[in-house]
């Protein structure tokens, strides 16, 4: 063979440093371009209004044409004197008062239960294979179900419907939490270990933190199950001693076979969904997005 084939080149600085710098740019996150706060405003707010605009439109021709009579499908105008009748009156303070910090103080007491357990259930092997299959089960089981047991064990009282709350959000919240644990790296711990974290500051500080992604979606999906189930207690579980919320609010027009005030009732928890997500889990989650560098699935 030939020296000039076996010959080494020097490696040129210029290039070196070309392919340094564009190492650096693929680890530097990308910066999104910045709207005016007018233009950010109306990209997120005209797609939703457009929608429901085509929504109540479609309604309206609904209405109109007579398909169904008027005590199955009311018009969109008498569902929205119902609700207009509320904000009048001042009773739908009450109503979302009376639903959402109940669905509140449930959900908290749930995220108290629920990440022991999921800790439990994602480190301790024992624990996942007697406990894991059980929450798993008690998440698949609708919360209604539980609403009589509830009501006879604690009678008409806020215990009945936190019980049944509890058991609705807290296996969806764990098992969140052991998804997002089990997709945590395998070498992250051991770098925590290797540096000499403990088993709680390796918890707290590394598989916790890695594991936040996927724990969101098990607290929006907790939060989801958390609102339904307290509807669903509210619902059967009627006295006036619990008050009147917005369950009880759809209960009652049910009782008086008025279809524009079960229209009404439908709407209302349906804004409280939509409030809590815009409102709380999607800048809990935007702010996760952002310190990832993953800027352009922020929404």
């Amino acid at each position: 063979m030939p020296p000039e084939a076996t010959r080494v080149h020097p490696v040129d600085d210029r290039d070196a440093g070309s392919v340094e710098a564009g190492l650096d740019a693929l680890d530097t996150p990308v910066t999104a371009y910045r709207e005016s706060p007018v233009r950010r405003i109306a990209a997120r707010a005209l797609p939703p209004i457009g929608a429901i605009a085509v929504f109540v439109l479609i309604w309206q021709v609904l209405w109109a044409a007579a398909f169904w009579p008027e005590f199955k499908l009311p018009a969109p105008v008498a569902v929205w004197d119902q609700i207009w009748q509320l904000v009048v009156s001042g009773e739908i303070l009450e109503l979302f008062w009376t639903s959402v910090h109940r669905a509140v103080i449930g959900f908290a007491i749930s995220l108290l239960i629920a990440v022991p357990l999921g800790l439990a259930i994602a480190n301790i092997t024992v624990v996942r294979r007697g406990v894991g299959p059980l929450v798993s089960g008690l998440q698949s089981l609708p919360s209604v179900a539980w609403v009589p047991a509830a009501i006879l064990w604690f009678g008409l009282n806020d215990r009945a419907i936190y019980w049944v709350v509890l058991l609705g959000a807290v296996p969806s919240i764990a098992n969140g939490l052991v998804s997002g644990l089990d997709q945590v790296p395998p070498i992250l711990p051991r770098v925590g270990q290797a540096l000499g974290a403990g088993r709680w500051s390796g918890i707290r500080y590394i598989l916790l933190p890695a594991a936040l992604p996927g724990f969101l979606g098990g607290l929006k999906q907790g939060w989801a199950f958390s609102w339904r189930s307290l509807m669903a207690a509210e619902l059967i579980a009627t006295s006036p001693d619990l008050g009147e919320g917005l369950g009880q609010y759809l209960h009652n027009g049910m009782s008086l076979s008025d279809i524009s005030m079960v229209f009404a009732g439908i709407l209302l928890i349906f804004v409280v969904g939509v409030g809590i997500e815009l409102l709380v889990f999607r800048p809990l989650e935007n702010s996760v997005l952002r310190a990832r560098g993953l800027t352009q699935g922020v929404r």
